[in-house]
């Protein structure tokens, strides 16, 4: 049985965490399948969009798997999983969605915030309970403090207690609360009204918010100028105002 399922639906492409027994919990051999298949899609022309979800209904991820670990399984940082990586540091180059089906702690909330979008079980809970086993969220949970208010960032990390679906919502952690059946088609939906878009435009637009997230306003200003010229003078501008001033749908290029 395959770990990471994969499919494409146009220019979507669905990647499943496939470990439902053991809560879709993360090996180093799934994180290097993950970053494979995040390679293939930033590669591809085709791929406008990623959707990360999960199968079965008891966790969407609950992280690092901790029995692997404690029998020795710990290369989990290496240069298989490079990609991974750059999708936990806000580096991955195309729109990813997360569809939570289920709870979702320590690697597994990571993951979820990595994602650019998130769609949520309203039965989903959410935490960052690394410093109940003797670590710490070393991921993308040591950047909560810069989507949420340091306080209660702080007592996320600190205490690793859990937080509801509804809560999530409320912090701005989550875009969507739905019911368990309908997470990945809402989800899907967001993923295609995003992939309808110039994908020069998309890309541009997602690499200057991340790092503004991260690195603030002024610290993007010259670069904002630079992607102004790479996009406004591209192929799909002028197609954008001339399917614009002849009312139809435009055909993206790319470039």
């Amino acid at each position: 049985m395959s770990i990471l399922l994969r499919r494409r639906e146009g220019g979507i492409e669905v990647l499943t965490l496939n470990r439902p027994d053991q809560r879709n919990a993360l090996t180093p051999e799934l994180m290097a399948q993950l970053s494979d298949a995040l390679d293939d899609a930033a590669r591809s022309d085709e791929v406008r969009v990623v959707v990360v979800t999960a199968s079965g209904d008891k966790a969407f991820c609950a992280g690092m798997d901790l029995k692997a670990f404690s029998a020795g399984d710990s290369d989990y940082i290496g240069s298989s999983c490079q990609h991974f990586e750059a999708l936990i540091e806000g580096r991955f180059t195309k729109p990813v969605i997360a569809a939570v089906n289920a709870t979702a702690v320590a690697g597994g909330f990571e993951l979820m915030m990595a994602c650019d979008l998130a769609v949520a079980s309203h039965s989903a809970r959410f935490g960052l309970p690394e410093v109940r086993h003797g670590l710490f969220a070393a991921g993308a949970g040591l950047f909560l403090p810069a989507r949420i208010p340091l306080a209660i960032a702080l007592e996320l990390g600190l205490t690793g207690d859990t937080i509801d679906a509804e809560r999530a919502y409320q912090l701005g952690l989550v875009n969507r609360v739905t019911a368990p059946e309908d997470v990945l088609s809402t989800a899907l939906t967001l993923a295609l009204r995003i992939a309808a878009n110039a994908p020069m435009g998309v890309e541009v637009t997602k690499r200057l918010m991340w790092a503004c997230a991260q690195e603030g306003v002024s610290a993007i200003q010259a670069r904002v100028k630079d992607s102004m010229d790479e996009v406004f003078n591209s192929e799909d501008a002028l197609e954008g105002a001339r399917a614009f001033a002849e009312k139809r749908s435009p055909r993206w290029q790319g470039r």
